[in-house]
C-alpha cells in the first residue's frame, strides 16, 4: 500500500431519546433515538511501516505510543480504543497477522462533549483499517463492529446510537429492537426545514467535560429499580417519535416544545444530568431568547444545544458568550457517514 488511508466520522448532536439505546432499558423495552451529524470530525490516518512496530498517535491527545508487534499487547492500558480496534481488525479480517503501522488521529471536539466522539473514533478507524485489509463490510457492519468493540470487548459504558449516526450520517431515526436488532431510518428532511433549524440553533460548550460512563450506569441503575427513572425513559421514547413527526412537518416551535419535555424526562432519570451551573447556563438562555435547550448526550456538561427564534439568536449568542469558561460553537448539519478515502 503506498501512501496514506484516511478515514473520518462525523459527530452526531442527539436531539430525542438518548438513554433509551442503552442496556437494560432497550434490552427490555426496545427504544428509538432522532439523532443528526454534524461539521465536527473524528479522522483517522493510517501508513504502513517497515519495521515491527505499531504506532498510536492521538494527536488531541498529544499522546504516542509505539508497540513491538513481537510481543502481546493488552487492550486494558493506554489508548485503548487505538489498541481495541488495531487488534481485532488484524485478528478478524487479516488472518492474525498485525501489520506495522503508524495511526494517528483527532477529534474536532473535547473529549466528554456530549457528542458521540469515542464512538466516531472508533468507526474511524475501523474504516481506515478496512480499507488496509480489504475488509468487507457494509455500513449496519461498521456500526455493529464499532459497537461490539467499544462497549463489548472494551466494557466502555455507552448506548448504541453513536456508531450508528457516524456511520450512515445525517438525520435519522434509529430503533432499537429487544432482541438486539438495529433499524436505521433515515429522514429525508426538507432542505429549508434543515436550514431553519440550523438557523434556530445555538450550540454552547460548557466547558466542563463529564464522566458519560458513570452518569450512564447511575441511569441503568435507577431504570433497573423502575419508578420515576423508568417511566421518564418511556417519556423520553415517546419524545423521539413526536419530535420526527414535528421535524419532518418543519414545525420548529413544536420541535423546541419537545426539546423541552425532553431535557425534562431526562433529568429525572438521574440527579448527575444536571448541575448547579449547568441549571444556571439553562435560566441565563432561557431569559435571553432560547425557546428550549438541552445538552446533548448523557448531561453533566458538555455541550447545551439551544433552539431560539432566528430574529433573537444574536442576542442569545452575545449574552452566552459573556459566560465564563464557555463558548458559543457554529455547526451545519451533515448528509454524509463516515467516508475513506486514499492519499499520495
Amino acid at each position: 500500500m503506498r501512501g496514506v488511508v484516511r478515514a473520518r466520522a462525523p459527530l452526531r448532536l442527539g436531539l430525542a431519546g438518548g438513554g433509551t439505546d442503552v442496556s437494560p432499558y432497550s434490552d427490555t423495552y426496545g427504544g428509538c433515538v432522532l439523532n443528526a451529524t454534524i461539521d465536527r470530525f473524528a479522522l483517522a490516518s493510517v501508513r504502513l511501516r517497515d519495521d515491527r512496530q505499531v504506532e498510536f498517535f492521538s494527536t488531541d491527545l498529544n499522546r504516542i505510543e509505539r508497540l513491538d508487534l513481537s510481543e502481546p499487547f493488552s487492550t486494558d492500558e493506554g489508548l485503548r480504543l487505538h489498541r481495541g480496534v488495531y487488534r481485532r481488525l488484524m485478528e478478524q479480517f487479516n488472518g492474525g497477522e498485525f501489520i506495522p503501522l503508524t495511526m494517528t488521529t483527532h477529534v474536532e471536539s473535547p473529549l466528554g462533549s456530549g457528542l458521540g466522539s469515542s464512538s466516531a473514533l472508533v468507526v474511524a478507524m475501523i474504516e481506515a483499517l478496512r480499507e488496509v485489509v480489504h475488509a468487507p463490510l457494509g455500513e449496519y457492519e461498521v456500526a455493529r463492529l464499532a459497537f461490539d468493540i467499544e462497549r463489548r470487548e472494551l466494557a466502555l459504558q455507552g448506548g448504541k446510537q453513536d456508531q450508528y449516526a457516524a456511520t450512515f450520517g445525517g438525520f435519522n431515526f434509529i430503533e432499537f429492537e429487544r432482541d438486539g436488532h438495529v433499524i436505521v431510518n433515515p429522514l429525508r428532511v426538507k432542505s429549508r426545514i434543515a436550514n431553519e433549524l440550523e438557523t434556530s440553533m445555538v450550540l454552547f460548550f460548557t466547558g466542563a467535560s463529564r464522566d458519560s460512563a458513570a452518569i450512564i450506569e447511575k441511569q441503568s441503575t435507577n431504570v433497573a429499580i423502575g419508578g420515576s427513572a423508568l417511566e421518564a425513559m418511556h417519556d423520553l421514547k415517546t419524545n423521539a417519535v413526536l419530535m420526527k413527526q414535528a421535524l419532518l412537518l418543519g414545525d420548529i416551535h413544536r420541535l423546541a416544545d419537545l426539546l423541552e419535555l425532553g431535557w425534562t424526562a431526562k433529568k429525572r432519570t438521574s440527579p448527575a444530568v444536571a448541575n448547579a451551573e449547568i441549571d444556571a447556563i439553562y435560566d441565563v438562555a432561557r431569559a435571553n431568547g432560547a425557546m428550549a435547550g438541552k445538552i446533548s448526550g448523557a448531561g453533566g456538561g458538555g455541550f447545551f444545544m439551544f433552539i431560539a427564534d432566528p430574529i433573537r439568536r444574536p442576542e442569545l449568542v452575545r449574552r452566552l458568550a459573556q459566560i465564563p469558561n464557555g463558548s458559543v460553537e457554529v455547526c451545519r448539519f451533515t448528509s454524509d457517514g463516515v467516508a475513506t478515502w486514499r492519499y499520495g
